[in-house]
């Protein structure tokens, strides 16, 4: 293990990213440039001004000539005692970006980056074109709607780093909470005219966690206005998210012998020897599940009706039938088999952000030639590290909805890993009264998928979408995002 020890009157920045020393894989990398940081006193309007012009991306390599992109990427100090700051990417949405709205995109993982997926792959204006090092504009941006802002998130993903290898080991659903909204008010502090705007959470997968357990920090925060930044918050939206264990597990077996995957007598097998209930499964219940993800070696279960990409194979997947010590291992191993994302688009992402013309563009720079390190869009590391110990975050919607704010839950319905048999199960757990009945939404003629809306919260699919909507139906996720800002209705005709 190799980490940096400075004081703490060192800037951050010059210190080295923390590797494990079993792992050979990426975990965390450092700009080589100097680095902010944050004292709980608010920084004078001259230093906020100079750090966001710093911040300013004239232009990356490969970006295409036009239409013209206002972004921003850089470092934000989370933590100055342990030398902790998180990278993010920032754009300002494409008109009007006064008016509308901010919203933060987080991915899951655990551990894989909101930059190479969410923003390079899925909803960003700037997107890798295949194994090339051009990029193409994305006419279906979300940044049309809104003033977006992606965020690499726990630390040791992507970009983001810390000098102090004992973070690594506290990594679960409450820390990342506290360090993406420690994020929030000291990015909020570098862009100051964002900080009474309409403030969105959205993200997809694991960030199913995430999203709505920090939407809870910065909703409990705000009582709290002393010396604090008031974030104007006011709701969030997750993508076939991971929510409750039980349900999801539910579903993931449901789907399977519901499209075929499996057999009958396999999933008669699920429902004698699985108790979803419990994070230990049996012995019975293992052996029948792995059934069921060999499955998947053949198909791609993020989205189940499209080619599986052959470009490569993940760590992940070479790891399937893997002998597991205990049984943590193996319930790491069920969650990164399948939180994870189609190999072929992180190839692409991974090509373009480990060009160093790329990363000094971007702010973000490459540590040593003495250390070699390298960025990757999903960190097993991370994973395997990772504290699994939050069950549901049902007890967080119910809460934030009856706050008041605007929650809604979208399902791509071809996805196999999160798939909408398991999302419904959750929703309907809530027991929320019903407003409008289930029908189908439109979209060029077309049905787009369906919703349901309750006083609370609205549930949609997206039909023949998989795991990632923006990338599967870019048409329809823009229009998801418009209705949601907007807290209109999809459109019911035709």
């Amino acid at each position: 293990m190799r980490v940096a020890n400075h004081s703490q009157s060192q800037a951050p920045a010059q210190t080295i990213a923390v590797a494990m020393a079993a792992a050979p894989l990426f975990l965390c990398l450092v700009s080589a440039l100097a680095l902010p940081t944050f004292s709980s006193s608010s920084p004078s309007p001259a230093s906020t001004s100079d750090q966001r012009d710093a911040d300013r991306v004239a232009r990356l390599p490969g970006q295409p000539e036009s239409p013209s992109v206002s972004q921003f990427s850089g470092y934000v100090t989370v933590n100055q005692r342990n030398g902790r700051a998180l990278f993010y990417w920032f754009f300002e949405a494409q008109t009007t970006p006064e008016e509308k709205p901010l919203l933060l995109w987080l991915n899951g993982g655990p551990g894989c980056s909101s930059i190479g997926y969410g923003a390079a792959s899925e909803l960003g204006p700037l997107r890798v074109v295949r194994r090339g090092a051009a990029l193409e504009f994305n006419e279906y941006a979300w940044n049309k709607e809104a003033n977006l802002l992606f965020l690499e998130s726990p630390v040791g993903v992507g970009f983001s780093y810390t000098n102090t290898s004992s973070d690594l080991d506290k990594l679960d659903d409450d820390f990342v909470a506290e360090d993406a909204h420690s994020f929030l008010v000291n990015w909020l502090e570098r862009f100051p005219e964002y900080r009474d705007r309409e403030f969105y959470i959205a993200g997809e997968s694991y960030a199913g966690h995430y999203v709505p357990q920090l939407a809870e920090l910065v909703y409990d925060r705000n009582k709290d206005k002393e010396g604090k930044t008031y974030i104007n918050l006011k709701g969030f939206i997750v993508g076939n998210p991971i929510t409750n264990y039980y349900y999801d597990s539910k579903g993931l077996a449901e789907y399977a012998w519901s499209h075929s995957v499996v057999s009958d007598e396999i999933y008669d097998r699920i429902k004698k020897y699985c108790d979803f209930k419990n994070f230990n499964w049996s012995d019975d219940c293992n052996a029948v599940m792995d059934i069921v993800y060999s499955q998947y070696d053949e198909i791609d279960i993020y989205n189940i009706y499209v080619p599986k990409c052959l470009l490569n194979q993940s760590s992940a997947s070479s790891e399937n039938h893997a002998p597991f010590k205990n049984d943590q291992e193996k319930f790491r191993r069920r969650v990164r088999m399948f939180s994870g994302y189609d190999p072929c688009y992180s190839s692409y992402a991974e090509d373009y952000f480990n060009k160093k013309e790329v990363q000094k563009a971007f702010h973000a720079n490459v540590i040593s030639e003495s250390l070699p390190v390298k960025w990757h869009v999903c960190s097993d590391p991370i994973l395997n590290s990772y504290n699994f110990s939050v069950f549901s975050v049902l007890p967080i919607y119910s809460k934030l909805i009856k706050a008041g704010m605007r929650v809604w839950l979208y399902s791509g319905d071809a996805d196999g890993r999160v798939p909408v048999i398991g999302s419904r199960y959750c929703v309907e757990a809530l027991k929320l009264p019903m407003k409008t009945q289930w029908q189908p939404w439109y979209l060029d003629k077309q049905v787009a998928g369906r919703f349901v809306e309750y006083y609370g919260m609205s549930m949609v699919t997206i039909r023949g979408a998989g795991h990632l909507v923006p990338l599967n139906k870019p048409a329809e996720g823009l229009t998801l995002i418009n209705t949601f800002l907007r807290g209109e209705q999809l459109p019911t005709h035709r």
